[in-house]
């Protein structure tokens, strides 16, 4: 099935995930940790989204709430079905969830940690389809052979364990258990942040050929921006819990409308050792979630602070057709992308 062009799988509409911090004998709430802090967000069906930032940003966070591995804490996350119902995510229970976790999958980031040392190949991507009493016996063993072929690996592999195979093989392995379903989208979390540079363009090309012959929707989550540029149609950048700019992807890296976007832009290896690198170090840490600074989250760090920027927090708003940014000043500050 062909998805329709330009129509929103997923509608991410202020979704917040805060943890409750426990303190003393008790254990009495005296604080919360806010992962992700008012999050809205497109997907549109058949795009690679880029969800980027540092660690500790929330991305995983939100990624973990849209295949409901986390409730949110609040807000919806509405999602467009096959036969074209909008259902809710974030409102279903375990047993509404069923029919849509075969819809949603997720890619790990450790191919080592991520895959159970105990089960073979063909349990591993065999028990989703198990589970879900979609194939037993011949069938099962037919259809694990299938998605071994579609991802680059023999299926006679499938009688062998986790330990036998490389970073790169794991990850295929990672990928066929994510896709044995004939899912619509994944979220794949930091899915080559671990692999080398050689085996990560291998990956990343398989992926590439899986979206165009399975029609996947991917919300690619990484820091890795060189990453991102090569793979996402659009990229949404996260700071603190909270999105700060939404662009397409060659907009946003020849001229950024954020200041923590192009810091994270600048640190973008240059692919000519003999070309000068102008990175721009950002001072201090990222703030703690538990307790954010006022206003601006970013304004500790940024170079262009002004008075207002540390007690107004600024909106996400379109400053440009179909490119939003949180800053106060987008619409007069000129930022640097990347240097060509």
């Amino acid at each position: 099935m062909v998805e329709p062009e330009n129509e929103n799988i997923l509608t991410i509409s202020n979704v917040k995930k805060f943890f409750p911090i426990h303190k003393g004998f008790l254990a009495r709430v005296v604080g919360h940790v806010r992962a992700v802090d008012d999050i809205s967000l497109t997907v549109k069906a058949g795009e690679t989204l880029g969800l980027v930032g540092e660690s500790g940003s929330g991305k995983t966070t939100l990624g973990r709430c849209i295949v409901r591995a986390q409730r949110p804490t609040a807000g919806e996350i509405l999602y467009r079905t096959a036969d074209n119902r909008t259902v809710d995510l974030a409102k279903l229970d375990k047993g509404e969830l069923r029919p849509y976790r075969r819809e949603i999958r997720m890619m790990f980031q450790d191919p080592f940690s991520s895959l159970n040392p105990r089960m073979t190949v063909l349990e591993i991507v065999g028990e989703p389809l198990r589970i879900n009493q979609l194939a037993k016996g011949k069938e099962l063993e037919d259809r694990v052979a299938h998605t071994l072929e579609r991802v680059g690996l023999r299926p006679e592999y499938m009688r062998r364990y986790p330990h036998a195979f490389s970073g790169g093989q794991r990850q295929r392995i990672g990928i066929a258990r994510a896709i044995v379903f004939d899912p619509r989208v994944i979220i794949a979390d930091e899915a080559v942040s671990a692999l080398d540079v050689s085996v990560r363009a291998q990956i990343l090309k398989l992926m590439r050929g899986l979206q165009r012959d399975l029609n996947l929707t991917y919300l690619f989550i990484s820091h890795d921006l060189s990453v991102v540029e090569y793979v996402a149609d659009r990229v949404a950048v996260m700071y603190v819990g909270k999105l700060v700019e939404v662009a397409e992807t060659t907009a946003m890296y020849r001229r950024p409308l954020h200041p923590y976007t192009e810091a994270l832009i600048s640190a973008v290896p240059k692919p000519d050792p003999t070309q000068h690198s102008s990175r721009i170090v950002l001072q201090g840490e990222i703030p703690d979630p538990s307790n954010p600074p006022s206003g601006c989250y970013f304004h500790p760090r940024c170079p262009y602070a002004q008075e207002r920027c540390r007690t107004d927090s600024p909106a996400l708003r379109e400053v440009e057709p179909g490119r939003f940014s949180a800053c106060h000043f987008a619409d007069s500050l000129t930022l640097r992308g990347v240097q060509v």
